[in-house]
């Protein structure tokens, strides 16, 4: 008997969520829009068994454009703190040339702590505090 087409190619992938190696026919499809059935034009990662299972299987909505708009939100607070730094390595140099001390310079908090931060300020923004969603639903 004749062996599946994915069997004969040999192709590896490497699970999103774990980094181990397998093969494809071993994987699961992984879509970020949450609708692997529409496959024209898409390109899919993968998940090995184990990790497909730990997934949430609910729908995501709108949480895939959520996450883009926190994304750029980050990258440009990024590019303002550079902007920043540029500008306080600056007067440092002037204050070293002077021999004037100005105050020490945080370079700011966790990347953990400031994605939270900005995911809460953006899911308030779009769908209120959750204060006032329970205060609505009393």
């Amino acid at each position: 008997m004749w062996r599946s087409r994915n069997e004969r190619d040999g192709t590896t992938v490497v699970c999103i969520a774990c980094g181990t190696s397998l093969p494809r026919a071993d994987a699961r499809e992984y879509d970020k829009h949450g609708n692997r059935w529409e496959r024209h034009g898409k390109s899919f990662e993968h998940l090995c068994k184990a990790c497909y299972r730990d997934l949430c299987h609910q729908p995501r909505g709108e949480l895939e454009a959520l996450l883009l708009d926190v994304e750029d939100e980050l990258r440009a607070e990024r590019s303002a703190d550079r902007q920043t730094v540029s500008e306080d390595d600056a007067e440092a140099r002037r204050d070293a040339e002077t021999g004037s001390a100005s105050g020490a310079r945080s370079d700011g908090s966790d990347s953990q702590a400031a994605f939270l931060s900005t995911y809460v300020r953006a899911v308030e923004a779009r769908y209120g505090s959750v204060e006032e969603s329970e205060r609505d639903s009393e």
